[in-house]
């Protein structure tokens, strides 16, 4: 079915908004974060809905291209990529493990402890690339996490504030045709200096899901097969493995888990036999809170998919509508779902929610054709591209993290970038009311919207928003096959 103007394939979610726009009542101050030589940045590289790579301290960490072409040629420009770290205006390489050149940073916890991965200088045959190692930086130093097993390959997802590394890692070297990585996961907790394999739900395998806001010690959650080759959502707590349920289909993903142990997710239904990427799964959103699963539905399409959730258990993302002919934002809280799609907007998309409740997001009109990224705070929705000083040069297209003290990192082009990928930059946002009034004097105006900017930022968002509804998860990529959000 035709999405109005646009057929596309995405999904979305924000905060209460109300039928008109509210005047700007928030400005920042944009840093442009430059990169580490190369021509793009990326922020956090498993995608959006992870894990935090901004602490509240304002520590911004991620990975960029250097100078050097990478023969491997993993990201979109071929260049070489390095984990750096940003604080106060000073970039450093975080560099990688010795013999190696790649590396990147996935978060960043209060202590300013890092995880990410590093190339090494060994080889692996199944992938037919230099071998990966998690590692964290703490103190300046790079630490290699090691693997499981007799593993080849491991990556760290996020590090909690207790200094808790969650990740994945191959345990043997026996091939294995369905993994991206070429031979069986398990996902692993590395703590005081050990990496503990936590084991799978009766199957082969199993994959941790994104720290969102970096839950509290000894909890993680994931996904995993089972005995029966079906693939459920797990919550581990301290050892202790428990099977969460599907929605009566045969594969579910957690998405993330906050202190209180509670999980967001999304589930096949019942009937969900031979569908695949080509005739698309019905998914819903669904909760589950020491041992209650619920179902929260979508705004009267057939899918439903979470982004994020925050430790006062409201979830962001985003629902199909009656007829499957829009995504609306959504907002999950108690049970309930809210549309929150303003008038005129046909796709919005959340991809963070901090405690204060602020959301941030992108909306699109499909019959104007004007692109926005947007916080909304208190009932009010902001176009950040418009809070920031008139001089600014950036273009914001891509929001992906605001902590709690409402500052926002992302990715936005430079003049004469097209395409987020090859050239993209990432920034930081910091409000105006706790930045000072440096480069804060001034709003925005139309300039910073000028139509060949629109275009190349709605093409982004499409593409981007393709990409997710391709691959919600990486888990989804990994193990569960890949879940589409589409009109039927």
């Amino acid at each position: 079915m035709k999405f109005r103007t646009l057929t596309c394939v995405i999904i979305l979610a924000v905060l209460t908004i109300p039928t008109q726009l509210i005047a700007q009542q928030i400005r920042y101050k944009l840093i442009d974060i430059p990169t580490l030589g190369g021509p793009a940045a990326i922020g956090q590289v498993d995608g959006q809905g992870i894990s935090q790579f901004i602490n509240n301290p304002g520590v911004v960490v991620g990975g960029s291209d250097i100078d050097v072409p990478d023969p491997f040629c993993l990201n979109p420009g071929c260049f070489t990529p390095h984990a750096f770290r940003w604080k106060d205006g000073v970039l450093t390489d975080l560099g990688s493990l010795d013999g190696a050149s790649f590396s990147h940073a996935t978060s960043v916890n209060a202590r300013g402890w890092i995880t990410g991965g590093s190339f090494m200088s060994d080889f692996d045959p199944l992938k037919k690339q230099p071998v990966e190692h998690a590692v964290l930086w703490k103190d300046g130093k790079i630490n290699d996490l090691g693997t499981l097993g007799t593993g080849l390959e491991s990556a760290a997802l996020y590090v909690n504030n207790p200094g808790e590394v969650v990740g994945f890692s191959t345990f043997d070297t026996t091939p294995d045709p369905f993994s991206f990585l070429g031979a069986a996961i398990h996902a692993f907790i590395w703590r005081h200096g050990v990496m503990q394999d936590l084991g799978t739900l009766g199957g082969r395998d199993s994959f941790p899901a994104g720290g969102c806001n970096n839950q509290r010690a000894g909890l993680v959650a994931g996904a995993s097969t089972t005995s029966s080759g079906e693939s459920h959502a797990f919550l581990w707590d301290n050892g202790t493995m428990t099977d969460i349920p599907t929605l009566g289909g045969t594969s579910a993903v957690a998405q993330c888990a906050n202190n209180a142990g509670q999980v967001i997710g999304f589930s096949n239904l019942t009937g969900d036999e031979g569908c695949n990427t080509d005739n698309g799964c019905a998914v819903h959103t669904f909760s589950w809170d020491h041992g209650t699963l619920q179902d929260l539905g979508t705004l009267g399409g057939t899918s439903s998919i979470p982004v994020w959730l925050n430790n006062n258990g409201e979830a962001v993302g985003g629902a199909l509508t009656t007829g499957n002919e829009e995504v609306h934002a959504t907002l999950w809280k108690n049970g309930q779902i809210t549309d929150l799609n303003r008038d005129g907007d046909c796709f919005s998309f959340a991809t963070g929610i901090n405690s204060h409740h602020q959301i941030i997001g992108n909306t699109f009109n499909c019959e104007t054709g004007t692109f926005r990224m947007v916080l909304w705070r208190n009932g009010s929705i902001i176009d950040l591209n418009a809070a920031t000083a008139s001089d600014s040069k950036l273009f914001l297209i891509e929001p992906d993290n605001i902590n709690d003290r409402g500052e926002i990192v992302g990715r936005g082009v430079p003049p004469g970038c097209d395409n987020l990928d090859l050239c993209g930059h990432v920034f930081l946002l910091i409000p105006c009311d706790h930045a000072g009034n440096q480069q804060c004097e001034e709003h925005s105006d139309s300039a910073r919207t000028a139509a060949t900017k629109q275009r190349h930022a709605a093409r982004e968002f499409l593409d981007l928003s393709r990409a997710r509804f391709r691959q919600p998860h990486q888990v989804s990529r990994a193990r569960q096959g890949n879940y589409i959000l589409s009109p039927k």
